[in-house]
C-alpha cells in the first residue's frame, strides 16, 4: 500500500494493545490522535520516543489529543515495554503487519549493508474527523513529541 498523505482519510484498524484490549481507530472519532509507527520494542530509538511521549502526555491531552503506538511487536512484548517505562498510552500489536501495511510503512531498510524490511519509524496527526493533518517521516526519537507540539504551533 502506498503510505496515506495529509488530507487523506486515515486507515482505519482493529487490534489488541498490551493489555490485550481490542483498540480500533475509528473509536478516537471526535478525538485527535498522534498515530506513531516505531520499528521494536526497548531498543535505543524506541524507548526514547515511547518516553518522550510519555513524558509531555499531560501536555498533548491538553492540547486535545490521544497517543497511540504501534508496532509489529506482541502484545507480551508491548506489555514489558509498558510496565518497564510507565508508558500511559496504547501499543497495538501488529505481529501479522496488517495495520503497518495499510499505512505503507513495512518497507526495506539498509544497515550497514545489510537489507531486512522492518517498520519506517513515522507520525501521523489525524484530527477529529480521522482525516490525516500532518506526517512526520524525520522523526527525532530524543524529541518526538516536541515536534508534534511545534507543529501545532
Amino acid at each position: 500500500m502506498a503510505k496515506p498523505k495529509e488530507g487523506d482519510k486515515a486507515p482505519d484498524f482493529t487490534a489488541k494493545d498490551q493489555n490485550g484490549k481490542t483498540v480500533s481507530l475509528s473509536d478516537f472519532k471526535g478525538k485527535n490522535v498522534i498515530l506513531y509507527f516505531y520499528p521494536k520494542d526497548d531498543t535505543p530509538g524506541c524507548t526514547a520516543e515511547a518516553c518522550s511521549f510519555r513524558d509531555h502526555y499531560q501536555s498533548l491531552l491538553g492540547k486535545g489529543f490521544a497517543v497511540i503506538g504501534v508496532s509489529t511487536d506482541d502484545e507480551q512484548s508491548h506489555k514489558k515495554f509498558e510496565s518497564k517505562y510507565s508508558l500511559p498510552f496504547p501499543l497495538i500489536a501488529d505481529p501479522d503487519k496488517q495495520i503497518v501495511d495499510a499505512y505503507g510503512l513495512w518497507v526495506e531498510k539498509n544497515m550497514y549493508g545489510k537489507k531486512y524490511m522492518g517498520t519506517a519509524r513515522t507520525t501521523f496527526l489525524i484530527d477529529a474527523n480521522g482525516m490525516i493533518t500532518k506526517v512526520i517521516d524525520k522523526v527525532d526519537t530524543k524529541n518526538s513529541s516536541q515536534q508534534v507540539i511545534d507543529l501545532l504551533q
